[in-house]
């Protein structure tokens, strides 16, 4: 049975996440856990917590055993963009842009 958590708006650019995102994919809950922990990365700290709320969903809201759990499917949308003036020389702006993150994190039972 498959079980879901989110994050919506994280201030980490997508393209920065999906590296992250891509070493977990198919992993043990666990195995996918510790690499995300000791990983140096930014976006892996938002990935650990979505991946850990959904192992809470999964053990609270269905009972799934935590050991049998591996990551089904993570997938790392686009959300809105921040939009940001830098004074320049000679009078003139440039923009900035931040952008953010949408992180889905499907985990099921094997």
């Amino acid at each position: 049975m498959e079980v879901k958590a989110s994050a919506k708006e994280v201030r980490v650019a997508p393209r920065k996440t999906r590296l992250v995102a891509e070493n977990i994919k198919s992993q043990p809950v666990d195995v996918a856990l510790n690499q995300l922990k000791f990983s140096p990365k930014k976006p892996a700290k938002h990935l650990y917590k979505v991946l850990y709320s959904a192992v809470s969903n999964a053990e609270n809201e269905t009972n799934l055993d935590i050991d049998n759990l591996y990551v089904k499917r993570v997938q790392i949308d686009e959300g809105p963009t921040w939009k940001r003036i830098r004074p320049r020389a000679m009078g003139r702006a440039t923009r900035i842009l931040k952008r953010t993150s949408h992180i889905k994190i499907i985990v099921d039972e094997k």
